[in-house]
C-alpha cells in the first residue's frame, strides 16, 4: 500500500489513488509522456518492428520508430501526498486495439495525443472514448518541425465537442506533462459533476 509523507506526530495519509489512459496513434508520443513523468520506473511491452509487421504498420511519418508498445506502458506520479496517479499508456496500433477495453475498466479519464502531421491518427481514441462516456482531453504534441495550427483549428479538424479540451504539451518535459495530467483530473471531477447534475434535473 502505498503513503504520502505527513507532518511529524500525524499519521501517515492514505491518498486516493486514480486511473488514466493515454491513447492516441502509433508513434505519438505515448511511452515518452508516461516516461517523462513517472515517479518509478515505467513498466514498458515494447517490441522491435520487424519486415513481417510493415504490411500492416503504417510508419509514415515516424520512419525512424524502431519499437512499439505492444501491451502497454505503466507509470505513477504523486501529485500531492493525498492524490497519485497511475498512467497506462495503450498500444497505438490498429491490430492491438482489442486490449483498449480491459484497459480501460476503472479509469477516471484520459488523454489523446495528436500529432499535427498525423491528426487522423487519432480519430479511433477520440472516437472510443466519446462512445464509452469516458472524459478525456486532447494533447497536441509539439514534435521540433511538425506544422504549428491555432488551437481551434485543430479542433475543428478533430471534429471535437466544445467541452473537450484542448492543450498543446511537450511529452518529453516533465512540468508540461504534468500540466495535462492535471488537466485530465479536473476536467474528469467537471465531467462527472455535470453529468449528475443532468440526472437529478
Amino acid at each position: 500500500m502505498i503513503f504520502g509523507r505527513s507532518e511529524r506526530g500525524k499519521p501517515p495519509v492514505e491518498p486516493v489513488t486514480l486511473k488514466l489512459l493515454v491513447a492516441g496513434g502509433f508513434g505519438v508520443g505515448k511511452t515518452t509522456l508516461v516516461g517523462a513523468v513517472s515517479e518509478i520506473k515505467p513498466l514498458r511491452t515494447e517490441e522491435y518492428l520487424t519486415e513481417a509487421g510493415r504490411p500492416v504498420d503504417d510508419i509514415s511519418g515516424v520512419e525512424a520508430k524502431h519499437t512499439t508498445t505492444v501491451a502497454m506502458d505503466f507509470g505513477r506520479i504523486t501529485l500531492r501526498e493525498d492524490l497519485v496517479l497511475y498512467l497506462f499508456g495503450t498500444p497505438g496500433q490498429e491490430r492491438f486495439w482489442f486490449m483498449w477495453d480491459e484497459l480501460s475498466e476503472g479509469a477516471l479519464g484520459a488523454v489523446v495525443l495528436a500529432d499535427t502531421r498525423r491528426l487522423g491518427d487519432c480519430f479511433a481514441a477520440v472516437d472510443y472514448f466519446e462512445r464509452r462516456s469516458i472524459p478525456f482531453i486532447v494533447g497536441v504534441n509539439c514534435f521540433e518541425g511538425a506544422p504549428r495550427y491555432p488551437a481551434g483549428d485543430i479542433r475543428q479538424a478533430l471534429d471535437l465537442d466544445e467541452g473537450v479540451p484542448l492543450v498543446l504539451c511537450d511529452a518529453r518535459d516533465r512540468e508540461s506533462v504534468k500540466e495535462v495530467l492535471i488537466g485530465v483530473v479536473q476536467h474528469a471531477m467537471d465531467f462527472g459533476t455535470e453529468r449528475r447534475q443532468s440526472v437529478t434535473t
